[in-house]
């Protein structure tokens, strides 16, 4: 959208509603400026947190009568 077209219109508003105009302009330039970057795990960063057991696919004792 064109600035001349903008101002135009805003300068058509009565002053109350310039002035939320005014306010939402700075509610979206903060908002614009507080985004986070994502950050993206490294493949393999986890190792060493989460140790599996040798009988990890073994039954378990608790199903045996379901089994």
């Amino acid at each position: 959208m064109d600035n001349i077209i903008l101002y135009s219109k805003l300068s058509a508003l009565p002053e109350n509603l310039k002035s939320e105009v005014s306010d939402f302009i700075d509610f979206l330039t903060s908002k614009s400026k507080k985004k986070p970057k994502k950050v993206k795990p490294k493949f393999g960063s986890g190792k060493g947190i989460f140790i599996m057991k040798r009988d990890f696919d073994e039954p378990l004792n608790d199903f045996k009568e379901y089994m």
